[in-house]
């Protein structure tokens, strides 16, 4: 049977290939502390009282029918009010895009600025970048980034690489690293940016960013979200935001997510997602624009939820500063934002128990899953090299108590490696 080359080269999910075995292992009776999926476990993370309670009424009420395809005008308004409120930023409900959760967003938001051959830039490790990119016959340009700076791209990384390029694709907090630009980070990109801009001519396409701040209500202590028009207005013409309730609410299935930016992008992304049907259910776009005002309910559930997410975190991270402390080659990055622990388990080329070289961070994964009966993503899944000793620990569907539990399990499995 032949079918296109785009979906002949399409590759498959090295997160849902992990899923599958963890499953399998669970199948089998073992209990799995699973770190993979970047999801909440609802009887953990509930989504708000408040939230559910107007879902079930817009059913009852009968929102069953087809929403406006760029999303219902109390939505859009109620997005706009927030983002002024939260963020200072001002964009009107004509600048916004409602759609089922950020993916459709994303895609939408390559369809109507890349063309078949255009340069896209993103860092290593990012998720899904590499795949959007083969989806829309894009260029990928996949930079990598370093450790000593959080595996946040910096101006000087970049720069190379910006020169030509249509699309540079940008996320903060980032997933799979849990880790946020700084403001002078981010000022320099936004520099960069509107350099590259100036350069080009008025017949050339612009350098354009894609923000995903899905996680942006996600940050923990002191850290602080930065975003590029906030930080530099000028760019306003040339920023696609990708936001939405699934990661601040724990409504991953809720699946009500929201693009905006310059006003002609915005609409063509509309006719896209128009002829994709990608929209969000209209009871859940009802009941989200009724919750999204109720200030003192979001802040009271965002104030629970990060405490939970950040106790979480911690937990993990500590457990892993004392194994390094005790001599195992272990490490992690203090968490920031999001729901993720960057995780550095650095055994490659050790053997284990059954003769089994690992040489790479597929395999180690395999032996975490089996041994320490904890599963893990490798950065390989982000499109960083399988031989980098780093993972990503997404902490939202287990319990602290299941997290420092599965800290033993990993120790005793280090030890049987020679």
């Amino acid at each position: 049977m032949q079918i296109s080359q785009m979906a002949a080269g399409l590759s498959g999910s090295e997160i849902i290939r992990i899923g599958n075995q963890v499953s399998e292992q669970v199948r089998q009776g073992a209990s799995i502390c699973n770190l993979t999926i970047g999801d909440f476990d609802p009887k953990i993370f509930p989504i708000p009282d408040d939230l559910n309670a107007g879902i079930r009424q817009a059913y009852q009420q009968g929102h069953t029918n087809y929403p406006p395809a760029a999303g219902t005008n109390e939505l859009r308004h109620a997005v706009s009010a927030f983002l002024e409120t939260r963020q200072g930023l001002n964009y009107g409900p004509h600048d916004i895009l409602i759609a089922g959760g950020s993916r459709p967003l994303i895609y939408a938001t390559y369809r109507a600025l890349v063309d078949p051959g255009d340069r896209v830039v993103f860092p290593l490790p990012s998720w899904n970048n590499n795949h959007y990119c083969h989806l829309t016959s894009a260029m990928p340009v996949a930079v990598p980034t370093l450790p000593e700076n959080n595996f946040m791209p910096t101006a000087a990384e970049l720069a190379p690489y910006l020169e030509d390029a249509t699309l540079l694709a940008l996320c903060s907090p980032l997933n799979p690293t849990g880790t946020v630009f700084t403001k002078e980070g981010l000022e320099e990109i936004c520099d960069l940016v509107l350099a590259e801009n100036k350069r080009r001519s008025i017949h050339e396409k612009p350098l354009y960013i894609l923000y995903d701040q899905i996680y942006w209500l996600l940050t923990f202590g002191d850290t602080q979200h930065y975003d590029p028009v906030s930080l530099r207005p000028a760019l306003r013409d040339y920023v696609v935001y990708i936001d939405g309730i699934s990661k601040c609410f724990a409504a991953t299935g809720v699946r009500v997510g929201y693009a905006f930016g310059p006003t002609a992008i915005i609409e063509k992304m509309k006719s896209i997602l128009g002829h994709v049907g990608a929209w969000a259910p209209k009871a859940e776009q009802e009941a989200t624009s009724h919750f999204l005002p109720e200030t003192e309910a979001v802040d009271a559930f965002l104030a629970q939820t990060k405490s939970k997410l950040q106790s979480s975190l911690q937990g993990l991270y500590d457990g892993l500063k004392s194994l390094q402390a005790q001599g195992y080659p272990v490490d992690a990055v203090v968490p920031a934002g999001a729901i993720y622990l960057t995780v550095k388990i650095d055994v490659l080329g050790r053997i284990t128990p059954d003769g089994t070289v690992l040489a790479t961070t597929a395999e180690l994964t395999s032996y975490l899953i089996a041994e320490a009966k904890l599963a893990l993503v490798p950065f390989s899944a982000f499109g960083s090299p399988a031989t980098e000793p780093w993972f990503r620990a997404s902490v939202g569907a287990e319990t602290v108590e299941s997290i420092q539990a599965s800290l033993p399990r990993l120790r005793a499995a280090l030890d049987k490696l020679k």
